[in-house]
């Protein structure tokens, strides 16, 4: 997942990008308005826009960046009125972070947008989603793979869907728990194994969901890794 982080203070960059390497996003960082637009061809998944910025003005860009793809747009600033946050909005902006602001509800507000957008390879069909053989259907709650129907509980369902959102994505153990259990979770992370191998289980074969040593699971893509 590729982001364009635009803010001019190296300090709020600096952790911002450490914090989004963690969770396996691609940062490009630019510190102007100048340099945001000059990138905007380069096909970004998400855009992080600080308004502040000390050649143009932040809504400007935002306009700027809307006019030319629908890349999502999350505001970044320390502007946190109504009427900042209304014309951002109107400008096009999917959503709006006042600063200073904790990077858990910054991660949990990007996951939303791009829920709500759905990856672009399912935009057309956002109720449909595929990995492989297998296929989700949000509408109607069901999975098959190879066309074959598996009879799920419905967090076994919500925890497949989340990992076959992204094919290939690495999904963090603690990510898992926020996005399907409770974005507050506190319980043992047991019960995670526990559904990943039941999971594995149902879909008849282990290897459609891989585990990354150390780190968490992901779909097994379609197409083998580069």
């Amino acid at each position: 997942m590729r982001v364009l982080l635009v803010e001019d203070d190296e300090s709020i960059a600096e952790s911002l990008i450490a914090g989004l390497e963690r969770e396996r996003f691609v940062v490009t960082w630019v510190t102007t308005g100048g340099g945001a637009l000059a990138e905007a061809h380069e096909g970004f998944d998400l855009v992080l826009l600080d308004l502040g910025l000390p050649d143009l003005d932040g809504l400007d860009v935002c306009r700027a960046l809307r006019q030319a793809s629908d890349v999502p747009i999350i505001v970044l600033t320390a502007r946190d009125t109504e009427t900042d946050r209304v014309v951002g909005l109107e400008l096009g902006a999917d959503d709006y972070l006042g600063k200073p602001f904790g990077f858990r509800e910054l991660l949990a507000r990007i996951r939303a947008v791009l829920r709500r957008r759905g990856p672009s390879e399912h935009r057309e069909h956002p109720d449909r989603l595929e990995c492989g053989p297998i296929a989700v259907d949000v509408r109607t709650h069901e999975a098959r793979v190879e066309g074959t129907a598996v009879d799920l509980t419905p967090k076994e369902f919500d925890l497949l869907r989340y990992l076959i959102e992204d094919p290939g994505a690495i999904r963090t153990r603690q990510g898992i728990l926020e996005e399907v259990w409770d974005r507050n979770w506190f319980g043992p992370t047991k019960t995670l194994d526990v559904h990943i191998a039941s999971l594995r289980r149902k879909l008849g074969d282990p290897t459609l969901i891989e585990t990354v040593r150390g780190v968490g699971f992901r779909a097994r893509p379609s197409e083998p890794l580069p």
